[in-house]
């Protein structure tokens, strides 16, 4: 069976996704690769389908346990036979899956990294053909990037000790630069074949506010969305809990996660997430990595992450299914001053020199620096994020906050002039609270202690606000005019590119939001979104919807009979496709995106039989527009 064959026969799809048939046929002629490509994007049929076609075993190494139980369940009601090896069987159970390995049962085994040393499983992967090993969450393996395992280096070392080295495929989501080459020489790929199909999830909708209630907003989004499934991410377990019992008490469906729970609470309150028991999760970081869950309609943030790429990680858990979805950062001054405490206390992973130790506290602060530099910035926030992974955009992307929003321009090179000269008179030796307090000419205890109020510069911009300032001094960051150090004092400095200012040659220019912008409706920001991408049941009529709900209650008594999540079943995207082309027979149902036969086999005529209900037999238009434009 060749590759089209087996991606329509198991997964139910005509055609190969942007970057998918390339990755394929390279690991096919036996090179190794890397791919990175956006969340949703399709990176396991990357894996899937080679191993399919090889003669022997495809073990994927991947970190978390929730991955490898929602991936070997997809596969297996696809029809393809796959099991994982990881800490939630005994040992005899790890022993039986590995005797059927080997006696040829199964094509794909999920592998957690510190199962590779054990003399059990390096005794079958000696024995078994091992045709390739996919290393997925490759980001892992690199010290520098935001989510170091020691465990992944444990990879290479397995690898080396096989009798025949096998094609390695390694993939990820987010990786900058320095991360990506780290990937390809520490897992020691052979002349890779390297892919970046790009960062962008143009499904997705971007926005920074700074509500003055965040339980407020939060309790106000949930409201205006109950009906969809979403995550709130919190920086401490402390704002977890309190976020947790608040919406609870307004009745709402939630759960949470974080490491202060029991693992038989996580693991309870992570199915009934994936499951749509309580379609609100609140929790840390520690939840997230792995989770396949499709229809997440928003990521909200109630804290401001440690980085860009912690961001873009958890951002990404929406729209897994490339339907419309929202990230939602709620930002606040305090949040830098949680994540600098948190930076401070990290447990540091791994073994490192004193030397070492230093360079990772710089890389953390000026991660930080570049998400306050995102919470700050009113150019696209798209355009933002993909700069930073090495990517540029069209600069205005339609679908973002800061994108429709209008902002009036406002020429503040007087006031950035007295700022640098300021920093300047009092040799570059404060912060901003100090700086903006200075020359707004606050007669504060602190200001005197440090004698700031002697200086020439005292009160030079007396009658502005220091939030004002501040907010000039937040552009000139951001324009590299300035700078802050990378300790917890956050001095700010002065750079070279500043004399331009100092000599009339360059402007200061500060976009602030119109009034009137700023109190826009959740509504009206999306009509005003050209850009803005529909969901795909936005194109179903009132009968058309439904249909969808039917099957939608369809999909969810099956789930529970067969304890599974809904998703794993079909998609809504397949659900909606059912709407569009209303199958009447099995030649019609494998036509729908994502049915394959197997999925026929167990569920088609089920569903076949609900939309035969609906329809009287008879097939109507349940969309607006023309099949083509679909």
């Amino acid at each position: 069976m060749d590759k089209l064959n087996t991606l329509k026969k198991y997964f139910g799809y005509s055609a190969f996704r942007e970057g998918q048939e390339i990755l394929i046929d390279n690991i096919l002629q036996g090179r190794d690769v890397l791919g990175i490509m956006p969340t949703g994007a399709g990176k396991s049929i990357c894996y899937q389908i080679p191993a399919l076609l090889f003669s022997g075993i495809t073990l994927v190494i991947s970190p978390l346990i929730s991955l490898m139980k929602d991936q070997v369940h997809a596969l297996n009601q696809a029809g393809i036979n796959a099991a994982y090896i990881n800490s939630s069987l005994n040992e005899s159970q790890i022993s039986k899956a590995l005797r059927l390995a080997a006696a040829g049962q199964y094509k794909i085994i999920y592998v957690a990294p510190e199962r590779l040393e054990t003399y059990e499983f390096m005794q079958f992967a000696r024995q078994a053909e091992i045709s390739m090993v996919t290393v997925d969450e490759a980001h892992c393996i690199s010290q520098w990037g935001q989510d170091f395992r020691p465990s992944y280096l444990k990879i290479v070392q397995f690898i080396r000790k096989l009798e025949k080295r096998p094609v390695i495929s390694a993939f990820t989501a987010t990786a900058t630069e320095n991360v990506k080459e780290d990937i390809v020489c520490v897992l020691g790929l052979n002349n890779p074949y390297v892919l970046v199909t790009g960062f962008d999830r143009k499904n997705l909708y971007f926005a920074v506010e700074t509500p003055a209630g965040k339980d407020k907003y939060v309790l106000q989004y949930i409201g205006e969305h109950e009906a969809e499934s979403g995550i709130i991410y919190c920086a401490t377990r402390k704002n977890v809990d309190t976020l947790y019992d608040k919406l609870r008490a307004e009745g709402i469906a939630v759960t949470k996660y974080h490491a202060g729970l029991s693992s038989e609470e996580r693991r309870q309150n992570q199915e009934d997430f994936i499951y749509d028991k309580s379609p609100v999760m609140i929790a840390t970081n520690a939840f997230g990595m792995g989770i396949d869950k499709s229809n997440v309609r928003y990521v909200i943030h109630y804290n401001m992450p440690q980085s860009p790429e912690n961001y873009y990680q958890e951002a990404g858990r929406a729209g897994r299914d490339g339907e419309r979805a929202e990230c939602i950062l709620l930002y606040s001054a305090q949040d830098v001053m949680i994540n600098r405490f948190l930076l401070e206390n990290k447990e540091q992973k791994g073994e490192y020199t004193q030397e070492e130790m230093e360079a990772i506290a710089e890389r953390d602060e000026e991660r930080l620096r570049m998400m306050i530099y995102y919470c700050l910035t009113t150019d696209c926030l798209r355009e933002y994020i993909l700069r930073y992974f090495g990517e540029h955009g069209a600069g205005h992307c339609g679908n973002c906050r800061n994108c429709l929003r209008e902002y009036e321009q406002i020429d503040v090179t007087e006031a950035a002039v007295k700022i640098i000269t300021g920093i300047k008179e009092v040799r570059q030796r404060y912060g901003i609270n100090v700086i903006a307090g200075m020359l707004a000419g606050e007669n504060r205890a602190k200001l005197r202690e440090y004698g700031v109020t002697a200086y020439e510069s005292f009160g030079s911009l007396r009658g502005m606000r220091e939030v004002e300032i501040k907010e000039i001094i937040n552009r000139m960051l951001v324009q590299n005019l300035l700078l802050m150090t990378n300790d917890k004092y956050a001095i700010l400095k002065i750079t070279s590119e500043a004399d331009a200012v100092m000599k009339g040659d360059t402007s200061v220019i500060l976009r602030r939001a119109k009034k009137e912008s700023r109190q826009e409706t959740e509504g009206s920001r999306r009509k005003k979104s050209g850009k803005a991408k529909a969901r795909k049941s936005d194109i179903l009529n009132s009968r058309g919807l439904e249909l969808f709900e039917q099957l939608r209650l369809l999909r969810t008594e099956i789930a529970r009979e067969e304890n599974v999540p809904p998703y794993i079943i079909f998609s809504d995207k397949t659900l909606v496709d059912m709407c569009v082309r209303v199958p009447l027979n099995k030649a019609d149902m494998l036509e729908v995106s994502g049915v394959g036969e197997n999925k026929f086999e167990r569920y088609g005529e089920r569903f076949l039989g609900a939309i035969a209900d609906y329809t009287g037999g008879i097939r109507e238009k349940f969309y607006f527009g023309d099949a083509e434009e679909l």
